[in-house]
């Protein structure tokens, strides 16, 4: 099912635990153009641990967002994460793609924690011939019963499934893209989501270490939820600092900004001890700086919290850097206010066209 190919014509979307992300980008001249973009919230509970609750639900999402935005394409590029999905960078003895072919699978076995005939299997050679006679190969692998469930709730909303991809990568598109990337430094690319934070730490172009962490933003959610006894809406409006229809954020009480805190301290740590990994397991340059998306990444004092925390300078990554928005689209607004969580939609979309 996966693919590193780029084919014309896709829709990139990103089926999050909190809403679905339409984008359809056109390229002219060497750069990128909004065609399309759609949303539609997900039901709660729809998507828990990356496991598919409520598939009706999902795809009655696909469908609004289609919808929402006037979409016409019918074939989707769409990228899973969490831990049904393995990324490995190994290195084998060079060797012809016709013999990669045949030694990947057994090759696969010593690094995937699943029954070798549960998963999908697919690989990308990062590096042909390195001087000691090896090659640098990104492999991964995604169980067969994740890539049926997002086949089938993207089939129930009329639309064709053509590339599935990995949310890390796709991060990695949108950073190519928008940004300068150098072989000099390397930047952590950390989305926090909803339910997952993926991390790509990459050396210029190339993804040197990715990891998901099965915890995030609704953490802060929930504990909001728990605290104040309101719904999950309300606390996700909290959580952003919003007022709610019974809460006003100008007496959230004390108890609340504690629980957040707590949070961001909880979730902090586990960023930090993935970049601490990265640090003693990998050669590579060290990280200059790390570059921040998602759309929990627009809690409020996390930010702060994140430069104390893991002592690196950070920004906030900008999709649409470099992505021409034609005046009068009337998707001004709504970027303005999703524009954090649409990393890894805009690079599916990327990945997803050709060059005219």
């Amino acid at each position: 099912m996966f693919s590193f190919l780029q084919k014309p014509a896709l829709m990139g979307m990103d089926i999050g635990s909190s809403g679905v992300k339409l984008i359809e980008l056109e390229s002219h001249g060497g750069k990128y153009r909004l065609k399309r973009f759609g949303y539609a919230p997900v039901p709660s509970e729809a998507i828990v641990q990356g496991s598919f609750m409520n598939a009706s639900g999902i795809s009655d999402a696909i469908r609004e967002a289609c919808e929402s935005g006037g979409f016409k394409a019918k074939e989707v590029a769409t990228s899973v994460s969490g831990h049904a999905v393995i990324v490995k960078r190994i290195s084998l003895p060079s060797q012809s793609a016709d013999e990669l072919d045949e030694t990947i699978k057994w090759e696969a076995e010593q690094y995937i924690p699943f029954d070798i005939n549960e998963v999908h299997i697919d690989y990308h050679v990062l590096q042909e011939d390195t001087i000691d006679g090896q090659m640098d190969v990104v492999l991964v692998a995604a169980k067969k019963d994740l890539i049926d469930d997002y086949q089938s709730v993207i089939s129930d909303a009329g639309l064709s499934l053509a590339i599935i991809d990995v949310d890390a990568f796709a991060l990695g598109n949108m950073y190519e893209q928008n940004y300068d990337p150098s072989f000099d430094s390397a930047v952590a690319l950390v989305d926090i989501g909803a339910s997952v934070i993926n991390i790509n730490v990459m050396n210029g172009l190339v993804p040197v270490f990715t990891r998901d962490i099965t915890s995030a933003g609704n953490l802060y959610t929930e504990e909001i939820q728990k605290t104040l006894g309101i719904s999950f809406e309300e606390a996700e409006k909290i959580k952003l600092g919003a007022s709610s229809d019974s809460v006003s954020t100008d007496v959230v009480p004390r108890e609340v900004e504690e629980a957040m805190r707590e949070v961001s301290e909880t979730l902090l740590g586990e960023i930090q001890r993935s970049l601490d990994f990265y640090r003693a397991t990998t050669s590579n340059t060290p990280i200059e700086k790390v570059v921040l998306c998602g759309g929990s990444s627009r809690v409020p004092r996390l930010n702060r919290l994140l430069e104390e925390r893991i002592e690196l300078p950070f920004e906030i990554a900008d999709p649409f850097a470099r992505i021409e928005v034609p005046a009068g689209s009337g998707y001004e607004e709504q970027l303005r206010q999703a524009s954090a969580s649409l990393g890894v939609a805009v690079g599916l979309g990327m990945r997803s066209t050709n060059e005219s």
